[in-house]
């Protein structure tokens, strides 16, 4: 009878050891639901860029008052009819 309770003892010590350090232990699972947080917060990030530069391609195709402005913005496009003043500071 000593003997089965000793089977007994051991079984349940692998069964907790395979619970709490093998593989689909509480551990690991932790480990992987912290993961999938910091993969969601970045997506949600990369999401947010994704859909500001969606916004900027429709409003480039939309019309050419946006081409326009990025082109005297980031090129300095200056019309037949306008002055270009350059302002500098001291």
């Amino acid at each position: 009878m000593k003997v089965l309770w000793a089977v007994m003892a051991v079984f349940i010590v692998l069964l907790q050891a395979r619970l709490w350090i093998g593989e689909g232990s509480f551990a690991q699972v932790w480990q992987l639901q912290q993961k999938i947080e910091a993969q969601k917060a970045e997506n949600g990030t990369l999401a947010d860029r994704n859909e500001r530069l969606y916004a900027e391609v429709r409003n480039l195709r939309s019309g050419k008052g946006a081409i326009e402005e990025r082109a005297r913005m980031n090129l300095g496009l200056i019309r037949e009819d306008e002055t270009f003043f350059l302002v500098v500071d001291p």
